[in-house]
């Protein structure tokens, strides 16, 4: 996963920052509460752990800014703040989870784990979710960086069926057979034509490419970084 962790607690920090990344994970820091809000904001991440108590802007409003800008990263607190109150207020701000200090760190592992889990169990569903592209299925709509994306019927079903493979190689005989229904190739160039379409309006003008030619295979939708 690649993780956001927003605490103002540097030896914590340091502690939390080690376990997770000998755990294999990618991990940002942030040591306060307006730098966590723009590195939230702009980054793309798959879950966050956020200490209540941040000096410039704290964790209930770092989280209520974030989910009212439509972004649905899951958010794990971390808070001294342990009483059912306090854990109910971080919940109904937004947050996935809730964990108290002292917390072992087995156990704060385990809980990112399970967000990361239910989150691919909600994009398998309604929605599908690529680095910081995503699919409503239910709306057909697409967005990417919290920016709505306009697609023609095809282009959407092209994008659909990359990003239920993503990571995966497409090959153009997939595409064909599942997305326009040829069960053999015309030899025309529809898909290069919507692949440059498609390239143009999700990738254009964001910071890295999702869309991805494989030279004598393909394609793949994945975020390289």
């Amino acid at each position: 996963m690649r993780i956001l962790v927003i605490e103002d607690d540097l030896e914590a920090a340091s502690y939390m920052l080690k376990g997770l990344r000998e755990s294999g994970h990618v991990v940002e820091h942030a040591a306060d509460g307006k730098d966590g809000l723009y590195m939230a904001a702009a980054g793309s991440y798959d879950a966050m752990v956020v200490d209540r108590m941040l000096p410039g802007v704290d964790g209930l409003t770092i989280v209520k800014t974030l989910r009212s800008t439509g972004n649905a990263t899951p958010v794990l607190f971390l808070s001294a703040m342990g009483e059912v109150d306090d854990r109910v207020r971080g919940l109904k701000a937004g947050g996935d989870d809730y964990l108290t200090k002292p917390y072992a760190f087995a156990e704060l592992l385990a809980r990112l784990e399970a967000l990361d889990r239910r989150a691919g169990a909600v994009t398998g569903g309604t929605m599908l979710k690529v680095a910081d592209l995503e699919m409503d299925l239910v709306a057909r709509s697409v967005r990417r960086a919290g920016r709505s994306i306009e697609l023609q019927p095809k282009e959407f079903a092209l994008l659909e069926y990359l990003m239920r493979h993503a990571g995966q190689v497409v090959t153009r005989t997939m595409l064909l057979e599942n997305v326009w229904d040829y069960s053999f190739d015309p030899q025309t160039n529809v898909i290069d034509v919507h692949i440059s379409r498609l390239r143009q309006k999700i990738d254009k003008d964001f910071d890295r490419p999702l869309l991805h030619t494989v030279r004598g295979s393909g394609y793949s939708l994945r975020d390289a970084r």
